[in-house]
Parts: structure tokens; sequence; C-alpha cells
């Protein structure tokens, strides 16, 4: 699976690439039918104490797979967002099952 990490108006993060790139080989192993993953970071200023947003959009036979969190910290958002995609790897893989 090819990972594009990109960081929206912000510096990148070593740390964080290696966090998403482990995390994702975990799905791309659990799901050898994803293609391409494609995640940003962004940060927005946001008065409730959130706007640290991570989205991930994955590409795999079928509609495209997307998820999106705001958190407090981006590692928390990258989690929420990587959960969010395994439920719904799992209910394409059910679909894919049948037939």
């Amino acid at each position: 699976m090819t990972i594009n990490i990109q960081y929206v108006q912000m510096p990148t993060s070593e740390a964080m690439n290696e966090l998403i790139t482990s995390k994702l080989n975990r799905l791309a192993n659990k799901f050898e039918w994803v293609i391409r993953a494609e995640v940003h970071f962004k940060k927005e200023n946001d008065p409730s104490g959130k706007g640290k947003i991570c989205e991930m959009e994955l590409s795999a036979p079928g509609p495209r797979i997307f998820a999106s969190s705001n958190e407090d910290d981006f590692e928390k958002a990258a989690a929420n967002t990587i959960k969010d995609l395994e439920k719904q790897l799992n209910k394409r893989k059910a679909i894919m099952n049948k037939h």
C-alpha cells in the first residue's frame, strides 16, 4: 500500500509519520485489497480546545473510504480516524464476501 502524508500549513513530524505508517500497514495486512492511503493533518483555531484535524482517504475496490476526526491532539485524531476506517473496511469486506 502506498501512503501519502501531508501536513497543511504546519511543520512535518517524523514521529507522526512513523505512527501513521505503522498503523496503516497493520490495516493493509488485514485488508490486502487496500491500494493507497492519503493522510492530511490540519490545524484550526478552535476556541473549544480542539482543532487538530486528521483526514484519511483509502483507495480500494468500490467507492473511496474516507474518515475524519477533530481532537485536541493529533495522536487522538489519528487513532479515531483509523478506528472509523477499520469499521468501514469491515463493512466493505462483509459486502465483498457475499458476492
